[in-house]
């Protein structure tokens, strides 16, 4: 498989914990500005493969490219972070105490120069990248209230424009429709898919009206590997899928 306009590049990569094979092999190519939606019944390898996307686990074989040419395998999760590599968990991890600015000025890609500080140049960008981002994630109306305020749905947004605001080349969103309402998760489809237009994104998620929302490739992990990939249509038709996941 070619490398050059891959964004994120698995292949036969293993996992074991304690005699439990997490990821069995594990290949996955996504591409330069791709959406893509990993779903898979609960123990299938979808967190331990993000896992080893972020350096948070050290796969036992297998190689894992960012760019096309970066061995995420050799560096640790604060070198994998400064390439452009931005995760987000189920839970959001807000500053809940501070607005929803400020939430979004201390995860802001900082850009110290000299000019930048000259004639208070530096908070006059800053504040147009925060509400540019804040624009982007639906909470510019919101921007001085404290984050505690929002809500669930909200929280999940800012999280997500905390992870804009530091440019990445490739989101991994984990289930960010949990415990949303109908209307934010039908939103949330609408940002990812819009965020999508200019960076990579990998959605994983359980609810199957939002991963078709997405309209994008579905990856189905089993066991550890894959064991479906296409469109939403062609992956819910497939036996396999029905039997070890839809069908349960």
């Amino acid at each position: 498989m070619s490398l050059t306009n891959t964004q994120l590049y698995l292949d036969g990569v293993s996992v074991t914990f304690d005699g439990f094979r997490a990821l069995n092999n594990l290949s996955l190519a996504v591409e330069a500005g791709e959406m893509r939606a990993v779903i898979g019944p609960n123990g299938a390898g979808k967190t331990t493969m993000m896992d080893v996307i972020t350096g948070r686990t050290r796969p036992d074989t297998g190689d894992v490219f960012f760019g096309g040419m970066v061995d995420l395998t050799i560096l640790d999760e604060a070198e994998i972070a400064a390439l452009g590599i931005g995760r987000k968990f189920q839970k959001p991890t807000v500053f809940e105490s501070h607005t929803v600015a400020d939430n979004i000025c201390l995860a802001l890609k900082d850009e110290r120069t000299p000019f930048s500080a000259l004639f208070g140049a530096r908070n006059r960008i800053a504040r147009e990248r925060i509400d540019a981002v804040l624009a982007r994630v639906r909470l510019l109306d919101h921007r001085s209230r404290p984050a505690a305020e929002l809500s669930h749905g909200q929280k999940q947004w800012l999280e997500i424009g905390m992870l804009l605001a530091q440019d990445p080349k490739l989101l991994l969103v984990d289930e960010p429709v949990a415990g949303m309402t109908d209307a934010e998760t039908e939103d949330t489809a609408v940002l990812l898919r819009d965020i999508a237009r200019d960076r990579s994104v990998v959605v994983v998620e359980h609810d199957m009206a939002f991963v078709r929302a997405l309209d994008c490739k579905v990856t189905v992990l089993h066991e550890g590997s894959v064991l479906a990939e296409g469109s939403i249509d062609a992956v819910s038709a497939d036996e396999r899928v029905v039997e070890v996941y839809l069908g349960r």
